[in-house]
């Protein structure tokens, strides 16, 4: 039931602006493994990044058992774990389907569904939107077609503050204050009632495999279909039986991710560099209202405390454990990818090397080109270059760059989480560590 996958060199050709691809989507999933250095990984998709005290048991107990004892958490709110042996595939099946984390094989890696964490929490959003991601999981389950959505292909389910909006999301939903949603998908926007919400996300999704289809670039996710190609989401809106009406353009600002502490009755922690053991895991556990949820910003909120009080305790008995408690700590925001030893692309052992720097903007430390991992929207990209040293830049969202120097590494980094980012395209200066 689990196949491990051959690593796979990258076929994919550009010819004009159109994207032109001969291979299929190798993203790991739960049930499809990626050798790795360091053994097999297998990413677990949560959608909404929910998880029962029970489930989250289990994942603490595959990590200590059949892993390296690490739990790894992603940008889109999901788990790996890594150091796999390659006769582990039954029995982690196994403990997943009977948690009830496998709700269906065949499309295990096409739940990738992010919602605002703090939804129906802090009293802010205008929509519980963790209810259409439970909505939209099964829809997704219960069609076969969803089934050729690539494993990268995401849905942001925003309940209106701002905070999943800039994720990304090839599919978007938006809550608005009268009952409404506004559904995105590209270019494309249009007003739905909130009620349907979750049919009018699927049936974009169906709207972009047929672009795809169409423009046959094998595109896997909206921003790669090619010019003359769009998601046509009304004509899908109309066949799915949606009523739909011209959307306003969003303008409302963009939330940042958000802090560590006590909100109302929930407590919000970081994971630092993404990563706990299994040991820090349980630290989390028993939960209060028998609900956990990862964030896209690698760190956790646990909901439902009987009061502050209770809350606060909590959240330092986290800091004991060595989560991110503190909103002033540099190391929020601060993420990297595996690096040495773990993966055979890396120039450098990039957690290691990592070092936070104050300052506002997010940032991801890489071992190679391909920047595993990295954040959307205005970053600073730490680099390897295989030397010792490391690239620092500030981008934005278009993947320009600007260079930032510095005496040492540290100084650039913290230089650069202070910068705004410009769309320039000059050539990065390296600092050494």
């Amino acid at each position: 039931m689990l196949a491990a996958m051959p690593p796979t060199r990258a076929t994919s050709t550009n010819k004009g602006e159109s994207l032109i691809r001969d291979r299929g989507d190798a993203c790991p999933g739960a049930l499809r493994l990626h050798l790795a250095d360091d053994g097999a990984l297998a990413r677990l998709r949560l959608p909404a990044g929910v998880l029962t005290e029970r489930q989250a048991t289990v994942l603490a107990d595959a990590a200590e058992r059949l892993a390296d004892g690490n739990l790894s958490v992603t940008s889109r709110g999901n788990v790996e774990l890594r150091g796999l042996p390659d006769d582990c595939g039954s029995t982690l099946a196994a403990l997943l389907t009977d948690a009830g984390l496998l709700p269906s094989a065949r499309h295990e890696r096409v739940r990738n569904i992010v919602a605002s964490p703090l939804a129906g929490v802090d009293g802010i959003g205008r929509a519980d939107v963790q209810l259409w991601a439970r909505e939209l999981d099964g829809l997704l389950c219960a069609r076969e077609w969803t089934t050729a959505l690539s494993g990268r292909f995401l849905f942001a389910l925003d309940d209106g503050r701002g905070d999943m909006a800039g994720l990304g999301g090839d599919v978007t939903l938006i809550a608005e204050s009268d009952g409404a949603a506004v559904v995105r998908v590209g270019a494309a926007a249009l007003r739905v009632a909130a009620s349907d919400a979750p049919r009018a996300a699927l049936a974009a999704a169906g709207a972009f495999l047929a672009a795809a289809r169409e423009a046959d670039n094998g595109a896997w996710r909206v921003r790669e279909l090619p010019a003359g190609h769009r998601a046509d989401l009304a004509a899908a809106l109309e066949r799915a039986g949606v009523e739909a009406a011209p959307a306003e353009p969003w303008t409302a600002p963009r939330a940042a991710p958000h802090t560590p502490g006590v909100t109302g009755r929930a407590v919000a922690v970081g994971a630092p560099l993404g990563r706990v053991t299994a040991a820090q895991w349980r630290a989390l556990l028993p939960l209060p209202a028998d609900e956990l949820r990862v964030t896209p910003w690698r760190g956790f909120v646990l909901p439902g405390f009987a009061d502050a009080g209770t809350a606060r305790d909590r959240l330092a008995a986290l800091d004991a454990a060595g989560y991110l408690t503190d909103p002033a700590s540099p190391w929020l925001g601060v993420g990297a990818c595996t690096g040495r030893p773990g993966c055979a692309k890396s120039l450098a052992d990039v957690r290691a090397d990592a070092v936070p720097g104050p300052g506002g903007l997010p940032v991801h430390w890489s071992g190679c080109e391909r920047r595993c991992g990295h954040p959307r929207g205005d970053w600073v990209d730490v680099l390897a270059t295989g030397d010792g040293r490391y690239e620092v830049t500030v981008r934005g969202p278009g993947g320009h760059g600007t260079p930032v120097p510095g005496a040492t590494l540290a100084e650039a980094v913290t230089t650069a989480r202070t910068t705004q980012a410009r769309t320039t395209s000059a050539t990065t200066p390296t600092a050494t560590k």
